[in-house]
């Protein structure tokens, strides 16, 4: 897989989940831990992205 498409999966991932995040806050039956989690796991997909983008890589 390349590095563009990989950051694209990643991004598609993360827009996906952000909807998900956002779809959950405005359910009033939200468990606050699973709504933590998923925020974590956007973050770090966001900070994945930003470091793959800026060619930081390992």
């Amino acid at each position: 897989m390349s590095l563009s498409s990989h950051l694209q999966e990643l991004k598609k991932k993360h827009a996906s989940l952000s909807d998900r995040v956002e779809a959950a806050q405005r359910a009033p039956s939200t468990d606050g831990l699973h709504l933590a989690e998923m925020k974590k796991q956007k973050l770090r997909l966001k900070e994945e992205i930003a470091r793959l983008s800026s060619g930081r890589l390992h």
